[in-house]
């Protein structure tokens, strides 16, 4: 039975008409006003409509270079025949009276976009109630959150947005404090440090907001290098505590990794074999011993607080794996991002009317904006084409990233992996018995594949901020592990 006696309490949505109307009528006062607060607030952000239409008004006129004032707004609203709407002529007259000067005009502006943020949040929160109450097709519980994150995000970047000009000194003092931070640090590496030498000293370590493609044909170790990447960084990393009681990463980095193809235990797998030396295969298939078991157990305890978070759903979208990476960073913390890989990931906009090189377009101008946005590197795993096998040379070159105008055009940084021995050993000419032309043949080809035996090329196709080329690392494809190289054969730079 219902309590007639205590009536639904009806509660009035965050707003302030007075600060409303004091920012409308500082900019009718002095269409100045509206430079300074037009980079943050919107029409929208208004809570009365008539405030709202007043505001949009003024601004067109504004921006088109004619004055906004009681005058030009009458004869406007007259030509509309929507006067009356927005409380006629003693109405725009009343918001001159009302006018806020000085500091107050931003400071009331900035009221009004907090309280329409607030607004906004019990909006998505209403929505999110009855969505769940009453489910669409297709929105289950997962889809549900998925959708509630994407608003929450959508609505931080929108209140975050307003970044505008900095000052060149600003600038030259940033430039400044990450030139002092690379001095400082041993191997003056100004970026994430992959713990390469040869690799850290040709890009200086991977640098924040950096969108850098990784390539290379199936088996040439891509996901490898990537791996020991990840790994390497989050094994690095250490963290201080600040004065508000938040941690900054002072080296190393917080790993987010999406493995879009690979599980997250065949990554740990990669992982524990690299570390104890014990080939992943005989580690899958359970053929150890007891010291092989110890060395796991003993491994496993050393790098279970490891900072290297794995998410290993396939097909994900780049919306998707943007707000689980907004996610990590807000709860957590974030410092590089890895993408294995790129062709595996659907964009927003899905594949129903566009070509898969549009789509792959609008999938790494995303990655390039969150890298951007979150301040972070992302490293993103990209095949190549075929085209690679139908060279004598096959080391790969940029035009032979598929979908390649985008990936070369966004990139920072366009590194891929060789391995001429993977090709060597397809390659095996017959000895020939007595023939001695076959067999000088085989002997230049055992003498090839000694020299280039457990090596890997890494070729920079494009740094935007450094130079190009090759650097060769050790490669031991027993324990999926790259390396430093105790020999070192002379690298290439060139234009």
């Amino acid at each position: 039975m219902n309590d007639m006696s205590n009536p639904p309490v009806t509660v009035e949505v965050p707003h302030n008409l007075s600060a409303e109307a004091g920012v409308l009528g500082a900019i009718l006062y002095d269409n100045n006003a509206f430079q300074r607060v037009a980079e943050f607030l919107r029409p929208t952000d208004f809570y009365s409509i008539p405030h709202q239409e007043i505001y949009e008004v003024c601004s067109n006129m504004i921006q088109s270079g004619r004055v906004a004032d009681g005058i030009t707004l009458r004869e406007h609203f007259e030509k509309a025949d929507k006067l009356q709407e927005i409380g006629g002529a003693s109405y725009l007259a009343e918001l001159l009276d009302s006018a806020a000067f000085g500091p107050e005009v931003t400071d009331y502006a900035h009221m009004i976009r907090d309280f329409a943020m607030r607004r906004e949040l019990i909006d998505i929160g209403a929505t999110v109630q009855q969505r769940a109450f009453k489910p669409g097709p297709d929105e289950g519980g997962d889809r549900q959150l998925e959708l509630a994150e994407r608003q929450l995000f959508d609505l931080a970047d929108r209140g975050s947005s307003s970044r505008g000009f900095h000052s060149f000194s600003a600038a030259l003092k940033e430039s400044l404090q990450m030139a002092e931070a690379a001095y400082q640090r041993d191997g003056k590496i100004a970026g994430v440090a992959a713990h390469l030498d040869a690799l850290d000293e040709k890009l200086g370590g991977f640098h924040k907001s950096d969108l850098v493609i990784l390539a290379g044909r199936p088996s040439m170790g891509k996901t490898t290098l990537a791996t020991n990447i990840a790994f390497n960084a989050a094994n690095a990393c250490k963290r201080e505590v600040q004065e508000d009681g938040s941690k900054k990463t002072v080296d190393g980095a917080v790993v987010a990794f999406f493995s879009l193809e690979m599980s997250c235990e065949q990554l740990a797998t990669r992982i524990i074999a690299e570390r104890t030396g014990i080939n992943a295969h005989r580690i899958r298939q359970g053929d150890l011993d007891k010291h092989d078991f110890e060395k796991i157990r003993q491994a496993t305890e050393e790098l279970q607080n490891l900072p290297l978070y794995i998410d290993d759903q396939g097909g994900i979208s780049v919306s998707q794996l943007s707000a689980r990476a907004r996610r990590l960073k807000r709860t957590v913390g974030l410092d590089m991002i890895v993408i294995d890989y790129l062709q595996l990931l659907t964009s927003t906009l899905g594949k129903s009317s566009d070509s898969r090189v549009q789509e792959i377009t609008q999938i790494t101008m995303a990655l390039k904006a969150l890298a951007k946005d979150l301040n972070v590197p992302v490293i993103a795993l990209s095949q190549l084409s075929r085209a690679v096998e139908q060279r004598e040379d096959k080391r790969p070159q940029l035009s032979d990233l598929r979908e390649s105008g985008s990936i070369e055009q966004d990139a920072d940084v366009v590194m891929f992996v060789y391995r001429e021995s993977y090709y060597l050993e397809r390659t095996e000419p017959q000895a020939g018995g007595d023939d001695p032309q076959s067999a000088e043949k085989w002997t230049k080809w055992r003498q090839r594949m000694d020299e280039v035996y457990g090596t890997a090329e890494v070729i920079i196709g494009k740094q935007r901020h450094g130079p190009i080329g090759r650097v060769t690392l050790a490669f031991d494809a027993n324990t999926t592990r790259f390396g430093n190289l105790d020999r070192a054969p002379a690298d290439d730079d060139y234009e």
